[in-house]
């Protein structure tokens, strides 16, 4: 252990626990990754008792007053943009960072799942008679904006985005003004993304009305690159099986032992992986089994629930690996749980994510014969081409 990793050791923070996960062997030495915690250290000190300083009702120095113009937005901690090529342990830092920061209103959430939000809030505005937002949103200006950061500040004083990227021209447009408007209500945001902040939204329609916001990202934010040689997460899954057949002891022992490779953690073991709650448009959906971004699942669960694409993108959006049980062979007699096999796997391939599971026969033979055969065919190339090391090696929902 360095010298650092000694004095710290013994404190509180996401530092401390990074130490501690290599210690025990979880975790490699990664001088990148080292000082990229490092940084996160300080943001975990600086937030310490952030949110009873600048908490309403407490005068001149109060929150209200800062957002009122009495105060300076430069005493709020700066946030962190953390960016880096796939499998550097960017989702691993901010897990270990959330964890620990000492806010209680805090949120980590997926970028996607956060812009579909504040897309509905946004729709439900433009709906809304001029009482009503008076009433629900206090103003009657027709600016949606203003009123919804304030909103979003009211619910997070720390905002945690993994997986950040632009790929919509109406999120580009938005962007650059919801973000300013948090950063100016004290809002700390931390997000991690495959690409530098010169390289978002980049080939986009009219994206040089975008540029304003890059620059406002590097301004008020620090940029820092965690561009270390080694893609964990590949070497992980390197010359691991994906697909599993038949079902039976020996499919579910490679299950649990790849869940083991890739968290460092037994599938069984409760205290340490999970379960999940992912909040699906009001709703509650569980995850039994979850740990560092991967997630296990059953086909029962899954496609024999009345469940949908609004969830399997959660699913998507959440994990990074999805471990899938118990996938029987299908046909007409069980078309509608097909049906939403169908729609989890489309799901889950158009946002990159790492697919291990077992079923009663190989891909080719899921859906032999019978009606829905045919629209099957294109499932089954999914779930071929999910095994190749090119789709491997590509970045969570990139």
């Amino acid at each position: 252990m360095t010298k650092n990793a000694t004095e710290v050791h013994s404190k509180a923070g996401p530092l401390a626990r990074y130490y501690q996960a290599r210690e025990a062997g979880e975790l490699r030495e990664d001088p990148v990754q080292e000082q990229v915690m490092m940084r996160l250290q300080e943001l975990y000190t600086a937030l310490d008792g952030y949110e009873e300083k600048f908490e309403p009702g407490k005068g001149a120095n109060g929150f209200l007053s800062r957002v009122l113009g009495r105060g300076k937005t430069s005493d709020f901690p700066k946030g962190y943009y953390i960016y880096g090529d796939v499998g550097r342990g960017k989702s691993m830092i901010m897990d270990l960072f959330f964890e620990e920061a000492p806010v209680r209103a805090k949120r980590r959430v997926h970028f996607h799942a956060f812009m579909l939000e504040i897309h509905a809030a946004i729709h439900e505005w433009r709906y809304m008679s001029a009482e009503d937002r008076i009433a629900k949103w206090d103003t009657d200006k027709d600016d949606p904006i203003p009123p919804l950061g304030r909103k979003v500040a009211h619910e997070s004083r720390l905002l945690c985005f993994d997986e950040f990227q632009v790929t919509d021209v109406t999120d580009a447009m938005l962007l650059g003004r919801l973000f300013g408007e948090l950063m100016k209500l004290g809002v700390v945001i931390v997000l991690t993304s495959n690409r530098v902040p010169e390289d978002l939204y980049i080939g986009g329609l009219n994206r040089e009305l975008f540029l304003p916001t890059i620059a406002m990202l590097r301004e008020k934010m620090n940029v820092i690159a965690l561009d270390g040689p080694t893609d964990y997460r590949l070497e992980r899954m390197k010359g691991m099986p994906t697909y599993y057949y038949p079902l039976g002891e020996e499919a579910t022992q490679a299950l649990s032992e790849a869940f083991w490779r890739l968290t460092d953690h037994d599938v069984a073991d409760r205290s340490k992986v999970g379960p999940d709650v992912l909040d699906v448009k009001g709703r509650k959906l569980t995850i039994p089994v979850a740990d560092r971004g991967v997630a296990v699942v059953s086909f029962k669960k899954m496609c024999g629930a009345a469940l949908g694409a609004a969830d399997y993108l959660q699913i998507a959006w959440h994990y990074h690996t999805v471990i899938m049980v118990g996938i029987p062979k299908l046909g007409p007699n069980n078309r509608n749980e097909a049906k939403r096999f169908v729609t989890f796997i489309d799901a889950l391939y158009e946002n990159n994510v790492k697919f291990l599971c077992c079923a009663e026969v190989p891909p080719e033979d899921l859906y032999e014969e019978g009606h829905g055969h045919f629209e099957f065919q294109r499932t089954v190339s999914r779930l071929m081409e999910m095994q190749s090391q090119e789709y491997l090696a590509k970045g969570h929902a990139v």
